[in-house]
This record gives structure tokens, C-alpha cells and sequence, in this order.
């Protein structure tokens, strides 16, 4: 798909990934102790879901990183807007090659972004940023059953290749140096109130669109959609809380 085409697409929404509010606090809740002010990264931030959650839940700074400064703009808006502008800051860089000291981070928060990388590939990048004791709480499109329908598995595979099964992502998390805190499935309202229903909105708004690329990334987040409503049971984000021992 077309980056260009997918941030148009995206633009305005809460979310850019499947999410909800209330989820979030739940994981932030179950947590393994962190220091009472962690030094906190948001990686793959979007307009800023997860870093004003973090933001509000632990009352210190948030570096939300992602490569668009189209999205980073609106994060800076909302995060006035709610009035936690001076506990976010917003970088513009590539969260696959950072260059941040080692251990610099206490918690990294990554909601539906990962992919970019591969699991297994973001671990193995991100696993130096954290301090013994840090903890990363990463979303990752998962397969939520050993026997997927095949259209969803046809979909996947061109889609997202390396997409495995919960079980196979614990072992990625094992071997990239974590220890497995919690595994949660993010519930099907979040895919469909949460995230689908904002994005039918605004792809309706979008229809007469003359631009080929925004077309075809219509057509296949369209695909998507209904592929969900079809076979959501079959998959889904999961997220994996890990601790660095």
C-alpha cells in the first residue's frame, strides 16, 4: 500500500490500529513495578492514542516516535487539547534504527506498529533500549487458532508473511531476551466500534477520490474489513507484556 495513501486515509482518526481506551488501562494496570517516574516510549505513535494514555496514566514524559510529521502534528494538537502537551514529546524518526543509548527506556508501548518490522524484528531492535527490569508492552497481529479459514490465511500471507500464531510469538519474545508477563487479546468491539467504524466513515468520505493510489488503499481496506466481519475469530491483536529480566 501506498504510505502516502494510508496517512491521507487515516487522517483525523483517534486510532490507526485496532484499540480501546479501557484495554489499554487494563494492561497498564497488570504491569510488573516500574520506577515511580518511568522514562516511557511510545514507538509507531500515530496521532497519539497510546502516548496520551501514558501520559495520563503515569504523569511523566512520553517520547512518541513515529515517522510522520502529518501524525505528529495532530498529536501535539490533542496533547494540548488535553492538556498533557508538557509531558509529550513528539520525534519524527524511523523506530527501526533510533540510536538511543542502551537501557535509556523503563517502558516501550508499540500498539499495532511492530509489523513494520516483523515481531520477531522489532523485539531484536528494540530489546537494547530497555533497563534491566523495563517492560514492553508491543501489539502484534496474531493467529488466534491453529486452523484459520483459508481466506483469511490467503489474505495474511500476501499481506503479512512472517503473521503467527500466539504461541509462535511467545517463543519470538523468549528468544529476543524477554520473560513472557501477560498475553491479552484485544476483544472484537475494538476492531469494530473502535477502529472500523471511524475508518467506514471516513472511506465514505473519501470515495470520489481521484487519486489512483488513495483508490486502490480504499479497496483494500474495504477487503480487510470484511474479511474481519467474516473471520475475526480467527485472528486478532494480541498483546504481549515482557519483562526484561
Amino acid at each position: 500500500m501506498s504510505y502516502r495513501a494510508l496517512i491521507a486515509l487515516h487522517r483525523g482518526l483517534e486510532r490507526h490500529a485496532p484499540g480501546d481506551a479501557g484495554f489499554g488501562r487494563a494492561i497498564l494496570a497488570a504491569l510488573p513495578p516500574l520506577p515511580a517516574r518511568p522514562r516511557v516510549a511510545d514507538l509507531g505513535c500515530g496521532s497519539g492514542a497510546g502516548a496520551l494514555l501514558l501520559a495520563e496514566h503515569f504523569a511523566a514524559p512520553v517520547t512518541a516516535v513515529d515517522l510522520s510529521r502529518e501524525l505528529l502534528d495532530e498529536l501535539e494538537r490533542r496533547a494540548r487539547e488535553s492538556g498533557v502537551a508538557h509531558l509529550v514529546r513528539a520525534v519524527q524518526a524511523d523506530f527501526g534504527a533510533l540510536g538511543w543509548p542502551p537501557a535509556s527506556l523503563d517502558l516501550l508501548w508499540s500498539e499495532g506498529a511492530a509489523y513494520h518490522l516483523t515481531f520477531a524484528g522489532a523485539l531484536r531492535a528494540w530489546r537494547p533500549l530497555l533497563a534491566p527490569g523495563g517492560v514492553a508492552v508491543v501489539s502484534e497481529l496474531s493467529w488466534l487458532t491453529d486452523r484459520p479459514p483459508e481466506a483469511a490465511r490467503r489474505f495474511w500471507r500476501a499481506a503479512y508473511p512472517s503473521m503467527g500464531s500466539t504461541a509462535e510469538n511467545v517463543a519470538r519474545a523468549t528468544a529476543a531476551g524477554f520473560v513472557v508477563h501477560l498475553v491479552r487479546t484485544l476483544p472484537a468491539a475494538a476492531w469494530l466500534d473502535g477502529y472500523y467504524g471511524p475508518l467506514e466513515r471516513r472511506m465514505a468520505a473519501l470515495a470520489g477520490t481521484d487519486d489512483p493510489a488513495l483508490r486502490r488503499v480504499l479497496r483494500d481496506t474495504a477487503d480487510e474489513i470484511a474479511l474481519y466481519r467474516a473471520h475475526g475469530d480467527a485472528y486478532g491483536y494480541v498483546f504481549y507484556v515482557l519483562r526484561v529480566p
